[in-house]
């Protein structure tokens, strides 16, 4: 039952939860972390963690996707990015991330992300980039927005991709264009993936309704959530929009179910994107209903990180509405391995570290083997 609230005369407003507002509640025999599993699989992938990558160059290179693969999570390589424009991408960063830390300019660092980004899409580039990764032996993911999918897609399938991310800050199952001059017919998401042979994991969707539309297109999974970070993610600012993560996954876990019902048995994997800074995010994210999620600045944070401490979401990148700026969140001499940060081991207290250690942790003391189980774990919401 939603709860809703008046905020004035004639118009109500839903009362709404964050991950910090609730907490897991164990009601079950403890068991060894040993007896837990943390393993995720969508279609035919199966990875040891249910952790993606946000897909930004700030994090995502074609070897950081190999290293994350190895490490059993899944990296998704931005194909909208640096590495599908430009050859010298590890120039390029450096040149932005000289600019976010020297110049006195607030957004100077912005400003010349947005002109990287003005250079052409090069989809040979990207492919280049899909192959490194496949030759790896790691499973490739890559994200595109709704608007290049079709441009974009036949040359990802020729280098191998095998998990297609279709990704915007909202989008939806169908999109109205009547009259916007747009150049490109919207794209039909049924039909799209119904078209490929590779699953198809999109989003990020905010509500039951959407999520469920979502579903109903063939998608193998649904990305809950637009990536928002704390200092870097500024959608709120610039839109006015905004996910309560808790009541977001729910709404979305709800969805799956009555999806569920209605088509007698097609699972859809939710996947959480969005202020999940700390282990105890990931595992409340769970908690929540989502299947799998993404981790952004965790990763930043890491020592093989393209960013080099600095953090930015992909929309940061849109040409005259940019979504996002540069953070910093970790220093050269303070940036810990990808594998501490996703396995351990850690001397962190704060969660910021071997997240997937937390989260077996966590499942073993409310009483859980694995995941979907773990979803019905106990909750309380703060008061």
């Amino acid at each position: 039952m939603r709860d809703l609230v008046e905020i004035g005369m004639g118009r109500t407003a839903r009362r709404t939860y964050e991950l910090d507002d609730i907490s897991i509640v164990p009601s079950r025999r403890t068991r060894s972390s040993k007896d837990v599993s943390t393993a995720w699989q969508i279609d035919a992938y199966r990875f040891e963690s249910p952790i993606l990558s946000h897909p930004t160059d700030a994090l995502v290179s074609p070897a950081v996707a190999v290293e994350l693969g190895k490490l059993g999570a899944l990296g998704v390589i931005n194909g909208e990015g640096l590495w599908a424009r430009h050859r010298d991408v590890e120039d390029k960063l450096a040149e932005l991330v000289a600019i976010a830390a020297d110049d006195p300019d607030p957004y100077a660092a912005v400003r010349h992300l947005q002109k990287l980004h003005a250079a052409p899409l090069d989809p040979e580039l990207l492919g280049q980039a899909v192959a490194q990764v496949r030759e790896a032996g790691v499973t490739t993911a890559v994200r595109v927005s709704p608007q290049h999918a079709p441009e974009l897609t036949p040359a990802l399938l020729s280098a191998g991709v095998e998990i297609l991310v279709v990704h915007g800050t909202i989008i939806s199952a169908e999109h109205v264009a009547q009259g916007d001059g747009s150049p490109r017919e919207p794209l039909n998401l049924k039909t799209f993936i119904a078209e490929l042979d590779i699953p198809v994991i999109a989003g990020g969707v905010h509500d039951h309704r959407t999520a469920l539309h979502l579903m109903r297109t063939g998608a193998a999974g649904v990305i809950v959530g637009y990536g928002s970070a704390a200092g870097a993610t500024t959608t709120g600012e610039v839109l006015g929009i905004g996910v309560p993560m808790a009541t977001a996954i729910a709404d979305a876990a709800a969805a799956r179910r009555d999806y569920l019902d209605e088509t007698g048995g097609r699972y859809v994997h939710v996947i959480a994107d969005g202020d999940i800074h700390t282990s105890g995010d990931l595992v409340k994210a769970i908690a929540c209903g989502a299947d799998a999620a993404v981790l952004g600045t965790p990763l930043a944070a890491c020592a093989s990180a393209p960013g080099r401490g600095w953090y930015w979401p992909s929309a940061a990148a849109h040409p005259d509405t940019p979504r996002g700026s540069l953070l910093q969140v970790a220093v050269d001499d303070d940036r810990p391995s990808l594998e501490r940060v996703l396995v351990g081991p850690s001397d962190d207290p704060f969660g910021e570290l071997n997240y997937v250690g937390a989260l077996r942790r966590a499942m073993a003391k409310a009483g859980y083997c694995d995941l979907k189980e773990f979803q019905k774990v106990g909750l309380s919401v703060r008061a």
